[in-house]
């Protein structure tokens, strides 16, 4: 039988479901609760899982630790990026108003920016978070001498 197969089989039918609610959180953030703060978290928690269930080298292939630090960064510049546009646009520093033909499209399009932003930011700092954790205890383990007898090693890997 094969390790693990139950839990991959479910995590891999789970994250598409968690991606998708949390675009739900996103859209819906301007109407009731949610927004980009816990849309990233869901985000997050989707790349975490994988992670925890494929294995850390194979989030690393699907998101690597420089382009999730790029979308923590990224998401600071979409933010100023709104503010900016609307001080190009004639009004005052983040006033949605002029972001469209008529005010209401434009606080509605403005939000859904800003917080399009905040969900980028929140996401990778989170998974650049993670990474951080991970490749520390990942070098604990290896300082450690776990695997190779040492303190967490199971009878079987002693000779025992």
């Amino acid at each position: 039988m094969n390790d693990g197969l139950i839990l991959r089989l479910g995590a891999k039918s789970l994250i598409p479901f968690v991606g998708i609610f949390a675009l739900y959180v996103h859209f819906h953030g301007d109407y009731g609760p949610g927004g980009g703060f816990q849309a990233g978290v869901l985000f997050a928690a989707v790349f975490v899982l994988y992670s925890l269930v494929y294995g850390t080298a194979a989030a690393r292939k699907v998101a690597p630790p420089a382009a999730v630090r790029t979308c923590a960064a990224l998401g600071v510049f979409i933010f100023l990026g709104v503010g900016y546009a609307t001080l190009f646009l004639g009004a005052e520093f983040l006033d949605y108003d002029v972001l469209a033909h008529d005010p209401k499209h434009g606080q509605h399009v403005g939000i859904l920016l800003v917080e399009l932003g905040v969900l980028v930011t929140v996401f990778g700092a989170m998974a650049s978070i993670y990474y951080a954790i991970g490749s520390r205890t990942a070098a604990d383990a290896e300082v450690s001498g776990a695997g190779e007898g040492g303190p967490d090693a199971t009878a079987a890997e002693v000779g025992g």
